[in-house]
């Protein structure tokens, strides 16, 4: 089991709850996720922050960016400015349950750096 959590921000990861392993969540929210959700949701919002870093030279200090992804069960927003962003996240499958939640600046930072940990530590681990 991997948990991590800061102010504002949860995610746990424990194989051994069979459909829906990862847990993730915000202040005063969490969903759990199943392992194609959580796989899609990881690869959406680290995409979002990789544009951003991309961009963020070319922005000055007070020039504000919302950066949108969708990708098919998954819609993101990136918004904020050079120093910080929030970010946001919509689950709408074909069928079942939707979820959506939101972390604001610093917590949406903290919660990519525990996502891009998880994320490299599952493909390590396939490798």
């Amino acid at each position: 089991m991997i948990q991590q959590e800061g102010p504002g921000w949860r995610l746990a990861r424990d194989p051994s709850r069979g459909v829906h392993p990862v847990l993730i969540g915000g202040e005063g929210w969490a969903f759990e996720l199943t392992q194609p959700e959580w796989d899609a949701l990881s690869d959406l919002v680290l995409t979002l922050e990789r544009q951003h870093r991309a961009l963020v030279d070319q922005l000055m200090a007070e020039e504000a960016i919302e950066l949108e992804l969708d990708r098919g069960l998954w819609w993101g927003c990136l918004q904020g400015d050079r120093g910080s962003w929030s970010l946001s996240v919509v689950l709408t499958p074909d069928a079942g349950r939707g979820v959506e939640g939101h972390w604001p600046a610093p917590a949406s930072a903290a919660i990519v750096a525990a996502m891009r940990t998880l994320w490299d530590t599952r493909i390590d681990q396939r490798d």
